[in-house]
């Protein structure tokens, strides 16, 4: 798939990668993006500096009413990216309560399922096109102090690769992008070197133009996954030292 030409669809476009999304977007040619954020407002800027190029729209993934409303009014799309999520850092056993697993699995498992289901037939009208489930090589691996942040994107890993499957016979390519730790809002607390959001994501468009099923954005992640293949067991201790605060 080439990125020249194509309708894509941002979620989470408000902030950190998705704001870089939209713009790598923009540079690769593509000729429409719908930046799609909770509050439409937050993206007024891109869409006030590209007309007819970027359209904000509203979208809270956890609202399947709003998405019914996307997919209907967005029939061009042939790239969705599911980029929202949120990381509430927390533990599994340190938590006080279950709030942060639930919300977690809501947005970032159950809101890029919901997407995927509904653009689906979108998608397959356009000729095929591609969904970028934007993932983190903790969707491999568990990282403690981020607990319930690994456990949803283990999940959205495990779908990725079912709706793969599934979408195939239609012509879908279905990408997971897993960076390490990325410079953005949702990773304060993280220690740098951290990957640039704009290195993020052009990663992915140059992944879903090669092909590619699974992306692994900056050293981080390479180096994570290249120990997983060597020694599954020493990467999980290792990153087990990483407790909750």
């Amino acid at each position: 798939m080439q990125i020249k030409g194509a309708v894509a669809l941002v979620t989470g476009a408000n902030r950190g990668i998705g704001r870089a999304y939209v713009a790598a977007l923009l540079e690769a040619g593509a000729a429409k993006v719908y930046a799609a954020a909770r509050n439409p407002a937050a993206v007024a800027d891109f869409a006030a500096a590209h007309p007819g190029k970027v359209e904000a729209i509203k979208l809270d993934i956890t609202d399947h009413a709003e998405i019914a409303a996307a997919a209907a009014k967005c029939r061009d799309v042939s790239l969705l990216i599911n980029n929202a999520g949120i990381n509430r850092q927390a533990g599994f056993v340190a938590a006080g309560d279950l709030a942060s697993a639930r919300a977690e699995m809501e947005t970032n498992y159950f809101g890029p399922l919901a997407m995927c289901r509904a653009f689906a037939p979108v998608l397959k009208a356009n000729g095929g096109g591609a969904i970028v489930n934007m993932l983190s090589i903790l969707a491999r691996v568990n990282l403690p102090m981020y607990g319930s942040l690994c456990a949803s994107k283990a999940a959205a890993l495990s779908m990725t690769q079912g709706v793969r499957g599934e979408l195939a016979p239609q012509g879908t390519l279905v990408v997971a992008i897993m960076p390490g730790a990325c410079d953005t809002e949702m990773e304060p607390n993280f220690p740098p070197p951290k990957l640039a959001p704009a290195e993020a994501a052009r990663a992915a468009l140059a992944g879903v133009e090669s092909g590619s099923e699974e992306v692994y954005p900056g050293d981080m992640a390479a180096g994570i996954h290249q120990g997983l293949a060597a020694d599954a067991k020493a990467i999980e201790k290792d990153l087990a030292k990483y407790l909750p605060q």
